[in-house]
């Protein structure tokens, strides 16, 4: 999609908009309205099925509308159609967020929950790669996004999967559990803020120091000052981010579960902490390539982990809302991170300072292990002592 709007708009910079614009959507539609429903109505499975079918027909509508604007030449505002579209519909859209995340919580206890995330985050990842190869043969120059038949394609798999869960849900037994008397909610509650608070303040700043060079990363590696990597070297890197990820969700879990949650998530802000160090010394494409398949163990790890230990430390009463804002300092790593930090930072210093990029990159990379670190000790005071 990224390099399709790109030949539309023309502009990096505008470009970006679609991830910026996108969790901006996704940020306020959680957080105002479906996380309230989801506490209030314990509306879980009916927020999945409905918001993944909406993103069904949205695609749909989305595309016609774009074609449209093709039709009449006007390639820009055909652009602008896909970056506002597709940010009403994960407006939408991220009312299943909530659910599969207060869903998910639902249905796991402590013991077992960082476990049961690593699963599914190694199928996630499975998924990711399939659909990764997928648009790739239908991308065909273009022409996937133009004729329509990537948004079709997808249009096609959220319809199956919301069926899925709607079928699957009419088997489900339910769930006896003791109703809490109001005080004893309440103190709950009181109990976890100081927790979740810190805890997603610590993890907001690591997000963001580790995300923001997802963008300087790329062009870093097409420098022909450094690696000067051609695309088939680009896809191995890339492809080993995804492989170390898929790793780490399966071992990161079942650890979680064995030795604590705050102590494997903190290895994870440990090793986002130390590889973007490695990035400028890294001297061929293989051990370039293994040390970015580091990179996708820890922020695999840090996305595991992190929900698993979200789970355990949110009020049972506040899930859907507070849950909402989880996701909204995951969903850092779209767009804004790179935008408000990695970029203005490595733009000041070619631009103004006029370092030569490959020097200017690798400071933005230890500027970034800077902020994870802060991060991490931040955690490391406030969250792990406590949650000990």
């Amino acid at each position: 999609m990224y390099i399709y709007l790109y030949g539309l708009m023309g502009t990096v910079t505008l470009t970006a908009l679609l991830g910026t614009f996108n969790m901006v959507a996704s940020t306020l539609g959680q957080n105002l309205i479906w996380g309230r429903i989801s506490d209030k109505h314990k509306s879980r499975i009916e927020l999945v099925v409905v918001g993944e079918s909406l993103a069904g027909f949205f695609y749909v509508g989305i595309f016609y509308i774009h074609k449209y604007l093709l039709g009449a030449a006007n390639n820009f505002s055909a652009g602008l159609a896909l970056i506002f579209g597709l940010s009403i519909l994960e407006f939408f859209w991220s009312m299943s967020d909530v659910g599969w995340a207060a869903l998910l919580t639902d249905v796991t206890t402590p013991d077992v929950r960082g476990s049961t995330v690593g699963v599914l985050n190694f199928i996630g990842s499975a998924g990711r790669m399939f659909g990764i190869g997928a648009a790739g043969f239908l991308y065909n120059n273009g022409a996937g996004f133009s004729e329509g038949t990537i948004f079709y394609v997808a249009s096609v798999m959220l319809f199956a999967g919301s069926v899925v869960m709607l079928v699957t849900s009419k088997f489900k037994k339910p769930i006896s559990s003791k109703i809490k008397p109001k005080t004893e909610v309440a103190q709950e509650v009181e109990d976890k803020k100081q927790s979740y608070r810190w805890f997603f303040a610590s993890l907001a700043v690591v997000v963001l120091g580790a995300t923001s060079i997802n963008q300087v990363f790329l062009i870093f590696l097409r420098l022909p000052e450094g690696l000067n990597a051609n695309d088939p070297e680009l896809s191995l890197i890339l492809a080993m981010w995804t492989i170390g990820g898929m790793i780490a969700s399966i071992l990161s879990g079942r650890l979680a579960d064995k030795i604590g949650k705050a102590e494997v998530l903190l290895y994870g802000f440990a090793m986002a902490t130390g590889i973007p160090l490695l990035y400028g010394v890294m001297p061929n494409v293989i051990s370039m390539a293994l040390i970015y398949g580091l990179s996708g163990v820890a922020s695999w790890m840090i996305q595991t982990v992190g929900f698993a230990l979200a789970g355990d430390i949110i009020p049972s009463t506040h899930r859907g809302r507070l849950f909402s804002v989880y996701n909204a300092i995951m969903s850092l790593a779209w767009g804004p991170a790179g935008l408000l930090i990695g970029g203005p930072l490595a733009d000041v210093q070619t631009e103004i300072l006029r370092m030569p990029r490959h020097s200017a990159y690798v400071n933005t990379f230890a500027i970034s292990s800077i902020i994870v670190l802060a991060g991490t000790i931040l955690f490391l005071i406030k969250v792990k002592k406590q949650h000990t």
